[in-house]
């Protein structure tokens, strides 16, 4: 049973940087793509960013597109997002989440089989 769990995430103000981290355990993490996703309360949980199982390949959405950077570290079972230039409307709970059947990465929700609990940001202005 693989388990993610999120840390990293807290509150600052405008302009400020955090870094989230996903630490797997209990699976083949190498092989898997890893996503983060963040949603908002009476939301639908919208993709941020993807990165596929040997870090070659990384997407994201329009909206955090070079503010933040998904990286991994497979040596160490963890992936990460660094969030630059924070924006208010950056505050969401933040998940992260594994990939086993798309290597390659993907945006969608529905291709992740394992979420973590999830992280708190919030953005001040």
């Amino acid at each position: 049973q693989v388990q993610l769990v999120e840390s990293g995430g807290g509150l600052v103000q405008a302009g400020d940087s955090l870094r989230l981290s996903c630490a797997a355990s209990g699976g083949t993490f190498i092989r898997y793509a890893m996503g983060w996703f963040r949603q908002a309360p009476g939301k639908e949980r919208e993709f941020v960013s993807t990165i596929s199982w040997n870090g070659g390949t990384t997407n994201y959405a329009d909206s955090v597109k070079g503010r933040f950077t998904i990286s991994r570290a497979n040596a160490r079972n963890t992936h990460y997002l660094q969030m630059n230039s924070l924006k208010p409307e950056d505050t969401d709970v933040y998940y992260c989440a594994a990939a086993p059947k798309y290597p390659g990465g993907s945006p969608f929700p529905n291709d992740y089989y394992y979420w973590g609990q999830g992280t708190q940001v919030t953005v001040s202005s």
